[in-house]
């Protein structure tokens, strides 16, 4: 019986040989990534659909986070970016530095939108003057300089340099501060839940003794009430910081501020409510444009003024609102009618 069955695929196999490498070789060139990334207009994600909030209030409105879309450049989708002036190809070697992986890029990226929804949650509860407790800070390693000399990885938790336990930036910084430059300190971390010991010598950059890392701070908190806030794995960055803080204060004050009205808009937040600048600008109106919002709200300054650049080039009827702080946001929501 197996003789038969070998011999049936022998003859097929014989019989369709050029046919079966051609579609071999297809399927290697439509699925193997060039060194590029591609970037393209994106869309509005409401932030009600990552949100879950106990006793919220109702909402007929919503605040939706603009986004770019990114591909992997595979041949057909480079092919494509080249004949469509809405779609970019970045080489990777302009994004990533030359000591830097995808992995690592993702890894900051997830910490990065980690610390995102944190700032937003503290910020947003507090001003709905609602019980927030922080009972423990971590600090974690993102973004490795070419310059540094360390085998520091990024997604590592710093937990001790020179045995000194570490849990926030200032607290590092002090015992770097202790340091010469040329030293070596020891640094002890968490990596995938195993304890490491790695080490770093202290370089002048710019004119500054460093280690040549940059850290971010997340923390253990419990809020009331509880919230829970999921992202997809595909999902990352902090740039949806400020419109999650307004949705989630929005569900826990009584005032529907959105007036029914869908309001999107693009940039970071910190625990003061400060409101920082992002990228992926020109993406992020076209996809807000396609979706047809009315009100966008954006960082001031230099995004502010590339937004008003590509809305006058493309003729865009939609209104953007340049903020530089949570405060500004909602004082201009709250004047809607």
């Amino acid at each position: 019986m197996f003789s038969k069955i070998y011999a049936k695929i022998s003859t097929f196999l014989k019989k369709n040989y050029f046919y079966i490498i051609g579609i071999m070789i297809g399927l290697f060139i439509s699925l193997y990534e060039f060194p590029y990334y591609i970037d393209a207009p994106g869309g509005v994600i409401d932030v009600a659909s990552r949100i879950d909030i106990e006793e919220a209030f109702d909402v007929k409105g919503s605040f939706n986070m603009a986004y770019v879309s990114e591909y992997k450049a595979t041949l057909p989708i480079l092919i494509y970016a080249k004949i469509n002036k809405d779609w970019d190809i970045q080489k990777k070697s302009d994004i990533l530095e030359s000591n830097e992986t995808d992995h690592d890029m993702y890894i900051r990226d997830r910490l990065l939108l980690e610390e995102a929804n944190q700032n937003a949650i503290i910020y947003a509860y507090r001003k709905a003057l609602k019980p927030v407790n922080i009972s423990k800070t971590k600090l974690y390693s993102i973004y490795i300089y070419e310059d540094a000399k360390t085998d520091l990885k990024v997604g590592d938790q710093i937990i001790a340099i020179d045995n000194i336990n570490i849990d926030n930036k200032e607290d590092a910084l002090k015992e770097i501060k202790k340091h010469q430059e040329g030293d070596i300190i020891d640094i002890k971390v968490l990596n995938d839940g195993k304890e490491e010991l790695r080490k770093a010598e202290l370089i002048n950059l710019d004119g500054s003794l460093v280690i040549g890392i940059q850290l971010v701070e997340l923390s253990d908190y419990t809020v009331e009430p509880h919230i829970k806030i999921n992202y997809s794995k595909s999902e990352s960055g902090p740039s949806g910081g400020l419109l999650t803080s307004l949705s989630i204060y929005n569900y826990l004050t009584e005032e529907d501020i959105t007036k029914g009205y869908q309001i999107a808009g693009t940039g970071t937040i910190d625990q003061d409510g400060h409101v920082g600048s992002i990228g992926g600008v020109l993406y992020k109106i076209k996809g807000a444009v396609k979706a047809k919002i009315k009100y966008f709200l954006i960082p001031a300054g230099s995004n502010y003024e590339e937004a008003m650049k590509i809305k006058k080039e493309n003729n865009y009827d939609i209104e953007i609102i340049p903020v530089e702080t949570f405060d500004e946001a909602l004082e201009f929501l709250k004047q809607l009618k």
